[in-house]
């Protein structure tokens, strides 16, 4: 039995493993350029964040249908189970369905087939955030607001995501203003690519409750005194920071001293099927490649339910940190 967890930051597009890549794809009538699965998940080995995403977003083409949407989550909420998670926050990006011609509906109908039968079927429960694309407009993002006004009550939250240089948080000021008030919670990915400023314009502008990766929070010895004196939460994912070069090698990843800091530390698997593993993967790496005991896994674990969108559901973060407290590290 693993160590029970929530995962705070995972792309479900980011979930699409090459074989259900090619089984939706024979399904609509999607070429692709690859000629068997191999070949695709060879392809899965990345240069830097802007060659992931150009795949990342090519891929994207073999989802049309709500059964397709559903494959894709119920695929995900499968692996996540068996590796301990016990509460997803789930991103997705309508805009890049919404330019391909598949409608906010689809995408979220679909994803709510498989998140509103997760608890009964996986032992999960879910929660849903919409995230904007910061390499599109401000514009765009207000109209993908407008968008998914009608499925609000299945949406948690707004994010940020995609490419960070020269998008800056602060782009998507209304748009986030606009979530506030329609009482959406509001993360935003920041310091990952871009600097320690952009984490706190995302906090100051953007008024989110955490921060996206923030992996570059330690440079600004005050922005690190803020945080930890906030008890802002960073979702961080060291495999996707070694995959898209954001760090040379996991033993250089900075994960101990930010948690030596005192910062408020959840591990989390970003886009599993790209990056080399799901949430459980990243905490046996940190373990192993960082020396983390297991008191420190608990510790992020804990974390990571301390850090969930459950102000309405107090009970259930009290249950899930208690089978954090209970967890037996030589029986699991």
């Amino acid at each position: 039995m693993p160590l029970p967890k929530a995962e705070l930051h995972l792309h479900i597009e980011g979930t699409l493993e090459p074989e259900l890549a090619f089984e939706l794809a024979a399904r609509n009538g999607v070429e692709l350029p690859y000629a068997d699965t191999e070949e695709l998940r060879k392809a899965y080995l990345f240069d830097d964040l802007q060659s992931f995403l150009n795949l990342y977003y090519s891929l994207m083409r073999v989802l049309r249908t709500e059964d397709d949407f559903a494959a894709l989550a119920d695929a995900y909420l499968t692996r996540a189970a068996a590796q301990g998670v016990r509460h997803a926050e789930i991103f997705f990006d309508p805009q890049a369905h919404i330019a391909r011609g598949v409608p906010m509906g689809t995408v979220v109908d679909g994803l709510w087939q498989a998140l509103a039968t997760s608890e009964e079927r996986h032992g999960i429960s879910t929660r849903l955030i919409l995230c904007f694309l910061r390499d599109e407009s401000a514009q765009s993002a207000l109209s993908t607001l407008e968008a998914a006004r009608p499925h609000l009550d299945r949406i948690t939250g707004v994010g940020l995501d995609s490419a960070e240089v020269g998008h800056p948080p602060a782009k998507f000021r209304e748009v986030y203003e606009a979530a506030a008030a329609l009482g959406l919670r509001r993360v935003a990915h920041a310091g990952e690519e871009g600097p320690p400023a952009y984490i706190t314009e995302a906090l100051d502008v953007l008024g989110v409750e955490r921060i996206d990766h923030g992996l570059r929070a330690l440079e600004d010895p005050e922005l690190v005194a803020r945080l930890v004196r906030d008890r802002i939460p960073l979702t961080l994912c060291p495999l996707s920071n070694v995959r898209l070069r954001a760090i040379d090698t996991l033993e250089e990843h900075p994960l101990a001293a930010m948690m030596d800091a005192g910062l408020l530390c959840t591990v989390n698997s970003d886009d599993p099927a790209y990056f080399g593993g799901y949430v459980g993967d990243t905490f046996h790496a940190v373990h192993e490649g960082l020396g983390l005991a297991h008191e420190r896994l608990r510790e992020l674990a804990r974390n990571s339910f301390i850090a969930a969108f459950l102000e309405d559901d107090e009970g259930r973060r009290e249950g899930y940190l208690r089978e954090v407290a209970e967890y037996d590290f030589n029986a699991g």
